[in-house]
């Protein structure tokens, strides 16, 4: 998979290369940004929309928390348009600048698994990792996917399962364009179906508990991770629980300040939307 991408010129960066939009103009500069589960390589991922947060959101730290590339999408169908190649380039170009990028692979990207220790255009893969807030907690950080019953124990099911939200993905798509016609607002189908499905809730709940118990184990303060599509921030038994959601439906990212606060964000990049910028999930910081 790394070589099909080499190919395309995805991992290449022109020494030549201008930032002519810079990063972070006009926005805050935050000690730490964290966001997984883009799923480059997929018509669902809203690459222009994170191309803008990433152009007004500069960091010390970017977090690239798994499924960042797609890549049982892309062993099925090549796709990769000119804003998903936008979009890896800005995260080289943000470590070729000096910012420090860490990805930390996927159920999705797993290929890059292969290379932990490594790094692709300065940007540095490990397996896991630990970042201390500036107030001094510790947060793991790791993709999910080891939570996952279906991923671990019946993987036929969880491809059957991507292929399925696939298409509602694809049915929300013409739906909202609908919907953008008419000035209203992005609405997630499946984000819908999801609150709706009680099974679907009991193992949303079951892997919450699971991660931040887990990071309770190991002696952590708190717990970033993706891979279930839903952006949450929460104490479950004295362990803080982030997950800073995906970039196909929801479009959220969690924040560090520079005084170790944790903010959930969701971009707002449409005029529908009420303008480009930001909005916090939840007016509490942790």
């Amino acid at each position: 998979m790394r070589a099909v991408l080499e190919s395309a010129g995805v991992w290449h960066v022109p020494a030549d290369l201008s930032d002519d939009h810079g990063d972070g103009h006009g926005g805050e500069h935050y000690r730490a940004i964290f966001i997984s589960d883009l799923h480059l390589g997929t018509p669902g991922c809203q690459a222009p929309a994170l191309l803008d947060f990433l152009k007004t959101h500069p960091s010390d730290t970017l977090y690239l928390v798994g499924d960042i590339v797609d890549g049982w999408q892309l062993r099925r169908r090549w796709y990769w348009p000119q804003s998903h190649n936008d979009v890896v380039q800005k995260l080289l170009r943000r470590s070729r600048k000096g910012g420090r990028v860490i990805f930390v692979p996927g159920n999705h990207d797993e290929f890059a698994r292969g290379f932990v220790g490594h790094h692709f255009g300065g940007i540095e893969v490990m397996e896991e990792a630990v970042h201390v807030t500036a107030d001094g907690r510790q947060l793991w950080i790791v993709h999910g996917d080891y939570f996952d019953g279906v991923i671990q124990c019946a993987k036929w099911l969880a491809y059957l399962g991507d292929n399925l939200y696939e298409f509602t993905l694809r049915l929300n798509r013409h739906l909202n364009s609908v919907r953008a016609r008419l000035g209203l607002p992005y609405w997630s189908l499946s984000a819908y179906l999801k609150n709706k499905v009680k099974k679907a809730l009991a193992y949303v709940n079951d892997f919450e508990e699971a991660v931040a118990t887990e990071a309770r184990r190991r002696g952590h303060q708190g717990v970033v991770c993706g891979h279930i599509h839903r952006a949450e921030m929460r104490d479950i038994n004295g362990t803080l629980y982030c997950n800073d959601g995906d970039w196909v439906e929801s479009r959220t990212a969690l924040l560090e300040h520079f005084d170790g606060r944790l903010e959930l964000v969701q971009w707002e990049s449409s005029q529908a939307e009420g303008g480009r910028g930001h909005k916090a999930l939840d007016p509490h910081y942790l």
